[in-house]
């Protein structure tokens, strides 16, 4: 059984697409739901499947504040946000999935 990791993370449609600002506790899952479009809703509607960047934290209330401050950003803040590590905007389901 793997362990549980609050984290914050975006994911986009394509460079420079449409964002979509998300938290869990168990990221690979969340991940696949999306890819996968098991629940409708914003990512299936727009086809935003590309894990871009994610930030782990220590408890679920800190993931929750960090999103929160997140979706306040406007778009510019968090394209460099996720510049600053991806610049490629390279998806990073491979690197979490395995």
């Amino acid at each position: 059984m793997r362990d549980f990791q609050p984290c914050v993370y975006l994911l986009a449609s394509q460079k420079d697409g449409t964002l979509y600002v998300g938290v869990s506790s168990d990221l690979i899952r969340r991940i696949w739901q999306h890819r996968n479009e098991v629940v409708a809703g914003f990512t299936e509607r727009y086809g935003v499947h590309r894990l871009v960047w994610f930030e782990l934290h220590t408890t679920m209330e800190s993931a929750i504040t960090r999103e929160k401050q997140l979706k306040k950003w406007n778009r510019a803040w968090k394209i460099e946000l996720i510049e600053k590590e991806n610049p490629a905007w390279r998806d990073l389901w491979d690197e979490i999935a395995t």
